[in-house]
C-alpha cells in the first residue's frame, strides 16, 4: 500500500496533491476525482454510470476516513466514496489512460464535461 508523504488541497486550481516522498508527486483535477469516485452512485455496484457535465466541480474539503482513506467533498455534493490510498495511487499512476478511457466514453456516449451542452446529432 502507498500512502502518501504529504496532501494538498489547491481550491483555486480545483486540485489535490500528492507526494509519495521527495521522488513522486500527483497533482489530480477534481473533476478527474468526481468522475471516478469509487461511490457506489458512480461505480453503479459492478456496472460504472458515467458521470457528465463535470467540468466545473470543485473540491470543498477533504478529511481523513481512519487510516486507510480519504472523503472527499465536492462543489455538486459529492461525498460519498472513501478514497482508498490504492485507490489514490491507482488513478494517480494512471491518470493519463483513464482520462481518455473516460474522454472516449463521453464521445461514444453523445455527452459532455459542460453540464450547459447537450450534443445534438444532426440528421440529414
Amino acid at each position: 500500500m502507498r500512502i502518501p508523504t504529504a496532501i494538498k488541497l489547491h481550491k483555486l486550481s480545483k486540485t489535490l496533491e500528492l507526494e509519495y516522498g521527495p521522488e513522486q508527486r500527483f497533482v489530480l483535477p477534481a473533476e478527474f476525482l468526481r468522475v471516478h469516485s469509487p461511490s457506489a452512485e458512480v461505480q453503479g455496484h459492478g456496472n460504472p454510470i458515467l458521470q457528465t457535465g463535470k467540468i466545473n466541480v470543485a473540491l470543498e474539503g477533504i478529511e481523513p476516513a481512519g487510516q486507510y482513506a480519504l472523503k472527499l467533498t465536492f462543489s455538486d455534493g459529492h461525498d460519498s466514496g472513501l478514497y482508498t490510498w490504492d485507490y489514490l495511487y491507482q488513478l494517480a499512476s494512471n491518470q493519463q489512460q483513464m482520462w481518455q478511457d473516460y474522454l472516449d466514453a463521453l464521445a461514444a456516449a453523445g455527452k459532455s464535461r459542460d453540464p450547459d451542452i447537450s450534443p445534438v446529432k444532426m440528421m440529414l
